[in-house]
């Protein structure tokens, strides 16, 4: 069963079910400063299980994209990765929401999409359930019992809390225990219950319960195909067919490396198709990583040319590639040459490695190793605190990172982000006084504005927005800061969204008498400082969320 043929199968399945289903999000989280990349199918959700009234129904399903490099060092055996697609279905507001459900059902849908709709011999499952004593939530023995209605008891076992308990492990973030499906010992599906929350780093219990559950799109694609390999299934046949062209070797005999540069090559292309750029700090770095990396193993399988903007068919990803291919090939050569070198490895040398020729202290590190070089504890010491330097010197560049969703402080950012709080006064003006703000996502070129509105926007609303933007422009009007607690805010007439998010005191941003927000900042001393406001895109981001891309000229 091909890969496309899952993902239909696993909608269509959950749509019978009365599930909405929800497009990928963005890899690039939006209003979430606690991870830099989408993680998981329930982050874009994880707000409902707080606040199930917020959600736009009880029951959705997703196909969402993910990135996660926790695991990075295992790549290269025949089943992790770091980009992957998660399959998901979720339940928000049980049991007050008409429509939700818990564990019975959950269990109930894993079990008749695997046996039924997949046709998986009964057989050849088996799951796990939280059963450790150590925590205040105790053993889940609700789901035991549950799952013994399908299986048999010698395929029900106990599981262990690294395994059978989920969170994200952020301050405030819902969790629970879980139940995992197996096919053949191998893991598919995790259903994760959430009805805890952890506080003051303990899991307290909460009224309302959700369902998150993830399977993994690579690893049912394995399981259906007959594959043990996951670069053996048809997700990645095109991938290893294009490396042993530009290598002219086989996969079977340098599976590690063509493992690494056909998960990481994925990962950086989606990386920048959500527009993620390659630099040296957070998530830049991070994509940065991946393709220097995947350049460092084409390398050792004899590729010498650029060859990462082949894997492609975006002609803006191809550019964005090839240029940071381009710029590392010329350092690396130099690079590995004082690896080459090296008889005893400093942290100096591994910092002037990263800082000089902008090869990545991993893949220093793993070549290092694969040249007969061990690194000491000591230098990675050495190496830490010269990174811890290094960040000192450019804290003040990277101050108010992710604050209001901007991805940093530059001027033109700046000013996107002033701009963001007259359209919002703009639409809710044109549209209704009951538009909020639902995500945002400002970088120095445009911003990305979501909000609540239930119909694609006209034209001429659209042009009423933007002139009324550039009418304020034109005023010059001053922004000016006060701090203020919520509840002063509030009877103000400020607007402000997730109001669990803000501490004792707040910071109110006014532009003239337009616009008064809740705000983090930064912002321009007057609106004068702007230029032309341009709308260059409306779209729909959810349900009932639209979506406008707007630039400064």
């Amino acid at each position: 069963m091909s890969a496309d043929k899952l993902r239909e199968k696993f909608i269509r399945f959950f749509e019978k079910r009365g599930h909405k289903v929800i497009s990928s999000a963005s890899l690039v989280p939006e209003n979430d400063p606690s991870v830099l990349f989408t993680t998981a199918g329930m982050q874009q959700f994880k707000r409902y299980y707080l606040f199930p009234d917020e959600a736009p129904t009880p029951r959705v399903a997703t196909i969402q994209r993910c990135l996660r490099t926790g695991d990075i060092d295992e790549v290269g055996d025949e089943s992790h990765l770091t980009f992957f697609e998660m399959l998901g279905n979720f339940s928000f507001g049980y049991p007050k929401k008409e429509g939700s459900y818990f564990k019975e059902e959950a269990i109930k849908l894993g079990w008749e999409f695997l046996t039924d709709k997949l046709g998986i011999d009964q057989e050849r499952i088996s799951a796990t359930y939280y059963g450790e004593k150590g925590i205040a939530l105790g053993p889940d023995n609700e789901s035991k019992k549950i799952l013994l209605k399908y299986l048999d008891n010698k395929k029900v076992r106990e599981g262990e809390r690294l395994d059978n308990f989920w969170s994200l492990g952020i301050e405030g973030s819902p969790g629970g225990r879980t139940v995992e499906f197996y096919v053949d010992g191998i893991e598919v599906w995790n259903l994760v219950f959430n009805e805890a929350v952890l506080k003051n780093s303990k899991y307290e219990l909460i009224e309302t319960k959700g369902v998150d559950t993830g399977m993994g799109l690579e690893r049912l694609a394995a399981v259906k195909q007959g594959k043990s390999d996951i670069y053996e299934t048809d997700l990645f046949a095109l991938i290893i067919e294009k490396i042993e062209e530009i290598s002219g070797k086989k996969y079977q005999e340098n599976k590690k490396e063509f493992r690494i540069i056909a998960d990481h090559l994925r990962g950086a292309s989606a990386l920048i198709a959500d527009g993620v750029v390659p630099s040296n700090k957070d998530r830049g770095y991070i994509l940065r990583r991946l393709i220097r990396r995947a350049i460092v193993k084409g390398r050792q399988i004899g590729v010498e040319k650029n060859f990462c903007a082949d894997f492609s068919e975006s002609e803006a990803i191809k550019s964005e590639l090839d240029r940071e291919e381009t710029r590392f090939r010329e350092n690396l050569a130099a690079g590995l040459k004082i690896i080459l070198a090296q008889k005893e490895f400093s942290g100096k040398v591994l910092f002037d490695l990263y800082q000089t020729y902008g090869i990545p202290v991993e893949v220093a590190i793993e070549e290092a190793a694969r040249l007969g070089h061990k690194i000491s504890d000591q230098a990675m010491k050495q190496f830490n605190n010269e990174s811890k330097v290094h960040q000192e010197l450019s804290r003040t560049a990277s101050a108010g990172m992710f604050k209001g969703g901007l991805a940093d402080n530059k001027i033109e950012t700046t000013r996107l982000h002033t701009a963001a709080h007259l359209l919002l006064a703009a639409l809710r003006q044109v549209l209704s006084p009951e538009v909020n703000q639902k995500g945002s996502n400002i970088t120095e070129e445009r911003l990305r504005f979501d909000f609540n509105w239930p119909e694609k926007l006209t034209q001429e609303q659209l042009s009423e927005v933007e002139n009324i933007v550039n009418e304020k422009i034109k005023e010059n009007l001053p922004v000016e800061m006060e701090e203020m607690t919520l509840l002063e805010a509030k009877k103000s007439g400020a607007t402000g969204v997730f109001d669990d998010r803000y501490g004792e005191k707040v910071k109110v941003y006014r532009i003239g008498s337009f616009s008064k927000e809740i705000c983090g900042g930064p912002h321009v001393k007057n609106t004068g400082e702007l230029g032309h406001f341009k709308i260059t895109k409306e779209e729909s981001s959810s349900a009932g969320i639209r979506r406008i891309k707007a630039v400064l000229e």
